[in-house]
């Protein structure tokens, strides 16, 4: 205790001995120089003594030990540099902290089982999406990547297509019937929300069995002569106009307008003739719909060698062998043109206008070979010879020939198969996944193929759901009939939910001709899928070109671009949900680099043909396609935010316009401007740039905003289908991609007769479009107009809420 109480009063002398801290006056200049006074323990005081309190800036001084002065200057810089340095080591530790945190979240992912049931999917574009119903950790993009081509390897589809094309499946034949059954029953075994099936009845076109369609010279006397055998009586042209015929041959190539304009040219008039024209470059409707355009009496269509395979070492077309095609001027039932065949006896009887008023046959190489040689007249141009051996290529005219086609209609039920997986977070939202089932003959190439991937895929992604996969939006899975009759059953299936497609629908993919070949691949598709089908294509390997991406092989070839990616064709399964519904498709294509593959459309379209002609690559080039479709499908289905490129259209417009431009003078001297074309373009992509503003500032885990924003996204290919002509007589009302005067190309075949006068024919604009007597004001005026405010109307819906639309048009 002792030695305690020792202890605490040497501690008390020593505090007494301390130097305390005094306030002393800073005035003027001094304030940066303050003076230090010491007050010991040892100095006297007065007792009593308060000290006189002055208002004046004060500075605090800390206590120091006696005879410290030289200790006390140091200890004041250190002070004053540890000031200055406090913001510093501040930023310094909340630096080391932040990049602890990130390190430790990357080294500990996944490994969190208090972490709930979720799924995060990290992409490109977002951080990640969660899902409530899967009981394990995240599965970032590339694990979900990994485990898609994990599950799709175990697939079988060489077994399926070889399968699918043995089968007989024909629409509305006792084969289909029993397909369907079967392909119901699997879909039914995935892990799929709903599996259904929906039923049309449409008019179809048959060849009549006991009346054949026949080909036959005429003599001297007008009567029939020697009868040209049709070697299969089953090849025919479905919606023929029936009928007979009779009138002089003419050969006019590919029978496109610019042949049958050749052939003016060179004082062979194509009107009140036979025309004989080769398969390519166009479908079958468009050549008969050119010619009728012309005022030609019917059509006969062949293969010409010079179009298909040349190669000795690869297999070709027999010369007896005709090819199979619809000419039907559209698309679905032309029975029931604007309505859904689901009952047909409701709505009056009316036909498409893309129905031809001539007949149409195909006829095989052999065939034509003995008809050239009879033509006489001019020597057809250098471009048009073909390689039909002993065969001179003249245009004509030639002998009468007659023509009788005895096609018949039938009403016959066709069924599309449907399987659903549901999204979790916008169920109500669809991408649309399908291929077309039927075929005339065996289909390998044309239906077999894209059914067995669909089936693949179907498998493939429930086999995703029951590890943890569910995707944001509804994934729809559809097996199409009656495709072979111009896509009648998915263009029946829009107009029977014509009214919900824009609202529900985000993208529609084809998986119809997928595999015609493996050098050279083609994306048909709309503009807003560009830059994503793009990027995909980078993380998909080439199945022939070892070590390299399908980015890489299909871009590698001169052309680029424009050979790639290419507009919708009218003949694609997939034109009608772009061109008549407003939702944006595509469709893959694999083909040969040189001639098309032989067999499409024939019965020789056979697995053993299919496989020969890719020389053993058919598995290989199937699966390409199927990792291409299935994670444009995880993108789509997936995303938090929707790939779509909705400026794009602004280039699509800015494209146009230089042809436009070409017109500013003539339309000038007529006292007619374009300016409001440039202007509404101009809001669009105004309107396009705000809404990327408002994207990129919003917050992405703010649900309803990013739902609204996916709205205006997924709707933008909506807003170009014109708003000013009715579905039933124009269904295509597509401003750049559909047939009629209200669109972009309409206007363009418009302002084209100013410069060619008022002496113009039929069959100088598009086929759909009536023929004009020459350039009219007032026709122009409409189609300006049309034009102008679908343009218009699209760049206000775009910028949202009308309150926010801010255009200068």
């Amino acid at each position: 205790m002792e030695r305690l109480r020792g202890l605490l009063q040497r501690a008390q002398e020593l505090s007494l001995g301390t130097s305390q801290a005094i306030y002393k006056r800073v005035e003027g200049t001094q304030q940066g120089n303050p003076e230090e006074e010491e007050d010991s323990g040892g100095g006297s005081r007065e007792e009593g003594f308060q000290p006189v309190v002055h208002f004046c800036p004060m500075e605090l001084r800390s206590p120091e030990p006696r005879g410290s002065g030289a200790r006390l200057k140091t200890l004041g810089s250190w002070v004053a540099v540890g000031r200055r340095s406090t913001p510093y080591l501040v930023l310094t530790a909340l630096l080391i902290f932040t990049g602890a945190f990130l390190l430790g979240y990357v080294a500990f992912r996944g490994s969190c089982q208090a972490c709930g049931d979720a799924v995060l999917v990290v992409n490109e574009d977002v951080n990640y999406e969660p899902a409530p119903d899967s009981h394990q950790g995240p599965l970032y993009w590339r694990d979900l990547q990994a485990m898609f081509l994990q599950f799709l390897g175990e697939g079988h589809v060489e077994d399926t297509i070889r399968e699918t094309s043995s089968r007989q499946r024909a629409s509305g034949s006792a084969g289909m019937a029993a397909l369907v059954q079967d392909l119901r029953t699997e879909f039914s075994r995935q892990r799929l929300d709903h599996v259904w099936t929906d039923t049309h009845y449409v008019g179809l076109q048959f060849p009549d069995r006991e009346h054949p369609n026949t080909l036959s010279w005429v003599d001297k006397a007008g009567g029939d002569g020697e009868q040209l055998p049709l070697e299969d009586p089953e090849v025919y042209c479905p919606y023929s106009a029936t009928g007979n015929v009779t009138g002089e041959l003419v050969y006019a190539h590919y029978g496109r307008p610019e042949d049958l304009q050749e052939l003016r040219a060179r004082g062979v008039e194509p009107a009140g003739h036979l025309l004989l024209v080769r398969v390519g470059m166009v479908s079958f409707a468009q050549k008969v719909a050119w010619a009728q355009d012309f005022g030609a009496r019917g059509v006969l269509i062949y293969p010409d060698p010079a179009d298909l395979s040349s190669d000795t070492h690869k297999l070709g077309l027999s010369r007896h062998r005709a090819l199979y095609g619809h000419v039907h001027m559209g698309t679905g039932d032309p029975y029931t043109p604007g309505f859904p065949s689901f009952n047909q006896t409701q709505f009056p009887p009316v036909q498409s206008s893309g129905l031809p008023r001539i007949p149409a046959q195909p006829i095989s190489a052999d065939i034509a070979s003995r008809l050239l040689r009879k033509l006489g007249g001019p020597v057809a141009p250098q471009e048009w010879q073909g390689h039909l051996p002993e065969s001179p290529y003249r245009l004509g005219p030639g002998p009468t020939l007659h023509l009788r086609v005895n096609n018949r209609r039938a009403s016959t039920p066709i069924s599309n198969i449907f399987g659903c997986i549901e999204g979790r977070s916008e169920p109500d939202h669809y991408v649309v996944i399908g291929a077309q089932r039927d075929a005339w003959g065996p289909g390998a190439a044309k239906s077999a193929v894209g059914t067995a991937i669909l089936l693949e895929l179907v498998r493939t992604v429930s086999s995703m759901v029951s590890k943890g996969f569910r995707p944001r939006r509804s994934i729809l899975f559809i097996s199409w009939d009656g495709g072979d009759f111009g896509n009648v059953g998915s263009m029946e299936w829009l107009e029977g939910y014509l009214s919900v497609m824009h609202l529900k629908a985000v993208v529609y993919v084809s998986l119809d001709n997928a595999v015609l070949g493996n050098d050279k691949l083609h994306a048909k598709t709309s503009p807003l899928l560009t830059k994503l089908i793009k990027s995909i294509l980078k993380q998909v390997d080439s199945p022939n070109r070892s070590g390299q991406t399908l980015y890489e092989q299909a871009f590698s070839s001169p052309g680029g671009d424009a050979q790639v990616i290419q507009p919708l064709p009218m003949d694609s399964s997939a034109y009608s949900f772009t061109a008549f519904a407003g939702v944006p498709a595509v469709e893959f294509s694999f083909t040969e680099d040189g001639p098309v593959y032989p067999y499409l459309h024939t019965k020789e379209d056979t697995y053993e043909n299919l496989h020969a002609a890719l020389r053993g690559r058919l598995p290989a080039v199937a699966k390409a396609v199927a990792q291409l479709a299935g994670q444009l499908l995880i993108r789509l289905s997936h995303d938090h935010l929707l790939p779509l490129d909705f400026g794009c259209y602004g280039d699509v417009v800015l494209r146009h316009i230089g042809s436009l431009n070409e017109f500013s003078a003539d339309l000038k001297a007529r006292g007619l401007t374009l300016q409001w074309v440039y202007s509404a373009r101009g809001d669009y992509i105004r309107a396009a740039e705000k809404l990327r503003k408002e994207i990129y500032s919003s917050e992405e885990n703010d649900e309803r905003l990013t739902r609204m924003y996916n709205v205006r996204i997924m709707r933008v290919e909506y807003y170009f289908l014109s708003q000013y002509v009715s579905p039933a007589d124009s269904p295509f009302r597509h401003i750049f991609l559909g047939h009629g005067d209200h669109t972009l190309d309409a206007l363009l075949d418009h302002l084209r007769l100013l410069r060619k006068g008022d002496s113009t024919r039929p069959g100088d604009s598009s086929p759909g479009v009536a023929p004009s007597l020459g350039f009219q004001e007032s026709r122009f005026r409409r189609q300006l107009a049309l034009l102008t405010w679908t343009l218009q109307g699209a760049a206000n819906a775009l910028g949202g809420d009308v309150w926010n639309i801010d255009n200068n048009f």
